[in-house]
């Protein structure tokens, strides 16, 4: 299988690093959120199971389109990044979301801020 890379709400090139294409504030200097989940061993399940996983993700995040501002799924390294307006909570809010629905799915970091 070749390496995939999906970003929603974005159409942009893959392949591109982060610190390049995702947000980092807003049109009045006010700072988005980011966090990153991985998703072991995705690249390697078959690509219907694949397919599901993204669309599972895509349609919690559609459900957010009016705070997040971006995402991006890259399959090389299984990693889902997420940028968000900020709101308490909001961040996980979106986790528990995106578990329902891709269980596996684990949260880097630390949310106790």
């Amino acid at each position: 299988m070749s390496d995939q890379q999906i970003s929603f709400f974005s159409g942009l090139m893959p392949g591109a690093p982060l610190w390049k294409i995702a947000p980092t504030r807003d049109e009045n200097g006010k700072s988005f959120v980011d966090f990153m989940m991985i998703i072991p061993k995705l690249k390697k399940k078959p690509q219907a199971y694949i397919d599901q996983t993204l669309k599972d993700i895509q349609m919690v995040l559609a459900r957010y389109n009016h705070v997040v501002v971006f995402a991006d799924m890259n399959l090389k390294i299984n990693c889902l990044w997420i940028s968000h307006k900020p709101q308490p909570g909001l961040a996980k809010e979106l986790v528990s979301a995106i578990r329902q629905y891709v269980p596996e799915a684990m949260l880097v970091g630390d949310m106790a801020r």
